[in-house]
């Protein structure tokens, strides 16, 4: 049975499903198809990478109850078990806003914490439970050098220069706002030094839970 294991009420490991197909999405196990989650991340083309929440049998098929990457925050759905390699994470981040803090987790343990900066008031970071969708390196960009994109989303916009209004972890090159500031559009930004860090140790998957 695939179940996600808390030590001391921290995520110390999380079941995953990396796809190898697009995948149709079930309100239910066995259910009206509701959505279509894609093989492939659209910035990297990396696998896309699904926390699994509950596993069930119907019908003798196998389910995972995942979480999706798409509005709205926290949305989830049914998937079935084909075309589907199963693995599991380590990592968790836990982000907490008042504070302007970021602990990284590995195995249930705190092995870094790191300060950030937060959404400003009239467009705070969502809280929720949430995950890194895909890992990127964006050299010479503002969010470089690298940016950890996650399945959360700005509850304010609606689209962001171009985008969809995704909250991302990134850094902070050529921004001047102070570390510990509640300050951005909405993303979490990092020191450059802890993005890398962070790009260089964090998969697809990994937890991000924001308080």
């Amino acid at each position: 049975m695939l179940k996600l294991l808390l030590i001391g009420g921290i995520i110390a490991s999380t079941p995953v499903a990396h796809l190898h197909a697009n995948k149709p999405v079930h309100v239910r196990p066995d259910g009206a198809i509701v959505k279509m989650v894609k093989a492939r991340e659209p910035a990297t083309g990396e696998p896309t990478v699904l926390p699994i929440i509950a596993e069930r049998d119907v019908n003798h098929r196998t389910w995972l109850h995942v979480r999706l990457p798409y509005r709205p925050n926290g949305a989830s759905g049914w998937i079935s078990t084909t075309s589907i390699t199963l693995s599991t994470i380590k990592w968790a981040v836990y982000i907490d806003r008042s504070q302007r803090i970021a602990h990284i987790y590995l195995s249930g343990k705190l092995v870094r914490s790191y300060r950030v900066i937060v959404g400003r008031p009239s467009l705070p970071t969502p809280i929720g439970d949430f995950f890194v969708t895909e890992v990127m390196a964006e050299p010479g960009e503002v969010t470089g050098p690298y940016a950890l994109a996650t399945s959360a989303y700005s509850d304010v916009l609606q689209e962001f220069d171009g985008g969809p209004g995704q909250v991302a972890l990134h850094g902070r090159e050529g921004l001047p706002e102070p570390i510990g500031s509640a300050s951005s559009h909405g993303c979490v930004r990092f020191d450059n030094s802890a993005i890398t860090w962070l790009a260089q140790h964090l998969e697809a998957g990994t937890p991000v839970i924001i308080r």
